[in-house]
């Protein structure tokens, strides 16, 4: 990057890390750019576009590609849209206090990753003039792409997302028993069992939430006292769960209880997608898109 030097590739990196360090579960990476942005000083040159494609932003490409080494390196995790920082990163954040030496570090064990794959080694040296390849173009097309499932998701009636949660137990194997009808559920939106009778053990609680609070651990403890000895207990929530609500789940020894966040809910729902109900598969239709990824 001609006007760009690890320096600067540096301070904008350290910039993303001081905002997400001060989110441990991580933001989407919109906003983290934005808030860097709002942070930086930037030149002309990186206010300016590029000139293959004006309607592209350089300092946004400019920091999604300088930090393409530090997600190498350990330190940067780029999960569907949200960037979150490792202990790895917090600890270099700590140790390389000067911009370029955090930069050059990043890119040091980002070569030592890439030994024995030199057509990657070229992601850490933009070329003038051009836009960044197919590292950025997956990474932005994965970002898109999860965004539009997560809205589609937390902005379904709330009742066909309990429809998707039951299609999904279908597609796993599980016989679907009952599923809440419009009104107050006691706690309980669907029964699953894992024959068809439902005669043999455990029956399966199911309690389904779509919103996008957290649920804390006295929410947790409500849905656990729904569960009878023999009951295992399925926890969906688009919002997540606090840390101490996942921390009682873990060390429940009398009430079996797994919990689930959207993101486990949409890999369950893609890793047994061909086995859910064509007339279901309406509920959330999925369609892959093949591109030309970067190396691993």
């Amino acid at each position: 990057m001609a006007e760009i030097t690890a320096k600067r590739r540096g301070e904008m990196v350290r910039k993303v890390f001081e905002i997400l360090l001060e989110h441990p579960d991580g933001l989407r990476a919109k906003e983290v750019l934005e808030r860097a942005e709002k942070s930086l000083t930037l030149s002309d040159f990186e206010k300016s576009t590029y000139p293959n494609r004006p309607d592209v932003r350089r300092f946004e490409k400019t920091v999604r590609f300088a930090s393409i080494p530090h997600v190498k390196a350990g330190w940067l995790v780029k999960s569907r849209g949200r960037w979150s920082v490792t202990e790895e990163g917090k600890q270099a954040y700590r140790q390389f206090k000067d911009p370029e030496q955090f930069d050059r570090e990043a890119v040091r064990l980002y070569r030592q990753w890439a030994a024995g794959r030199p057509e990657d080694i070229a992601l850490v040296e933009e070329p003038e003039g051009e836009t960044p390849g197919a590292a950025l173009t997956l990474e932005e097309a994965e970002e898109m792409a999860w965004t539009e499932i997560q809205q589609h998701l937390e902005h379904m009636n709330p009742y066909d997302f309990q429809r998707l949660v039951a299609a999904l137990l279908r597609a796993m194997g599980y016989h679907v028993s009952w599923i809440a009808p419009p009104g107050p559920d006691r706690g309980i939106d669907i029964l699953a069992h894992t024959d068809p009778l439902g005669t043999s053990v455990p029956r399966i609680k199911v309690q389904v939430k779509r919103h996008q609070g957290k649920i804390n651990v006295a929410g947790l403890r409500a849905f656990l006292a729904v569960l009878g000895d023999q009951d295992v207990g399925l926890f969906v929530c688009t919002g997540g769960f606090t840390t101490d609500a996942e921390e009682e789940a873990r060390t429940q020894e009398k009430r079996k209880v797994t919990l689930v966040d959207l993101e486990k809910l949409f890999d369950l729902w893609v890793r047994h997608y061909d086995k859910v109900a064509e007339e279901d598969k309406k509920l959330l239709p999925l369609r892959p898109v093949y591109y030309l990824a970067p190396a691993e």
